[in-house]
């Protein structure tokens, strides 16, 4: 298990592939001109021709993996959420998931934590590219620990996996080195008044939220997502019948996101009043995360003033 103290996320994702490397020599990484940005460049070095940068060609970089898989390998494919995303759908769509082949994509700087790359790098629409294909499991992952198991989980069980992700260190260690992640979501803390659903980033959002509504006397449940497809249905529907209201927060637009997982699946299932926390219908800009987080309405005191408008709604 990796030490996680002070560790940046890309250097789990690095320091996770080279492990998996050692054992097993049918691993590969790949590239789209980010090396230096995910700290895959040193894995040249110990994985030879199994570590290969493709340049800025996502959709190219697709069907390596794929051939990779159909000669027996597993790929782990990195690059911007958006551009391992929209860029290259169609072939992750056909050469992967039509062809039953399978991989381990990872797009980095999710959401707002792309900070300074602006705009054009800042993904809010990677979950809902992807949630339309068939059999795919889509993760948010909110630290160290839980990234590292994902990635081995995906390699363990040789599934088509997206998994977005921060590269830099979180701002909260959420999980203690011997937690599993089998289930797709974990209660965090027990409430009965209100359940907040959290993903990524929003995860820490979410925990400093329920502090704060705790001194004004709301006791809300919270619930890490982490796997947005598929939901685990039986936590959220358990904590839908417990509490009564739903509050989702994302990193990401709330259009076909987590929230419209969750929205799906009480509408059809158990209907209860919710609201969704996310990015409203904008482009990505450049600037530092708090700022960000706060401009585009996602921070603790969002989830607050949410969690208060549905109390305040029966």
């Amino acid at each position: 298990m990796t030490n996680f103290k002070k560790i940046e996320m890309r250097k789990v994702y690095a320091q996770t592939i080279e492990k998996l490397y050692e054992k097993d020599k049918n691993v590969y990484a790949l590239e789209a001109d980010l090396s230096s940005s995910m700290s895959t460049s040193k894995l040249k070095q110990t994985m030879g021709k199994n570590y290969v940068d493709l340049g800025i060609m996502e959709a190219n970089m697709i069907g390596v993996a794929g051939g990779i898989n159909l000669a027996g390998g597993y790929a782990f494919a990195h690059s911007f959420g958006q551009f391992i995303t929209r860029r290259a759908m169609d072939q992750v769509f056909i050469s992967l998931g039509y062809a039953q082949l399978s991989a381990c994509l990872v797009g980095s700087d999710a959401g707002v934590t792309a900070e300074h790359n602006g705009g054009t790098h800042m993904t809010f629409e990677d979950v809902s590219t992807f949630r339309v294909i068939p059999n795919m499991k889509i993760y948010d992952t909110c630290d160290p620990v839980q990234f590292e198991y994902l990635l081995t989980k995906a390699y363990e069980n040789k599934e088509l996996t997206y998994i977005r992700t921060a590269r830099k260190e979180p701002e909260a260690y959420i999980y203690e080195v011997t937690e599993t992640f089998e289930s797709g979501a974990k209660v965090l803390k027990e409430g009965k008044d209100v359940t907040i659903i959290a993903a990524g980033i929003e995860v820490n959002e979410a925990l400093k939220a329920h502090a704060l509504l705790k001194k004004i006397g709301i006791d809300a449940q919270i619930i890490d997502a982490f796997r947005i497809k598929p939901l685990n249905e039986d936590i959220i529907l358990s904590s839908a019948k417990k509490t009564g209201k739903i509050v989702t927060c994302e990193n990401h637009s709330v259009i076909n996101g987590l929230g419209s997982a969750v929205a799906e699946l009480l509408s059809e299932k158990y209907p209860v009043k919710m609201k969704r926390v996310g990015i409203q219908n904008r482009y990505g800009q450049v600037g530092k995360l708090e700022y960000l987080k706060k401009e585009y309405q996602i921070s603790c005191d969002n989830i607050v003033s949410n969690v208060k408008d549905l109390l305040k709604s029966n």
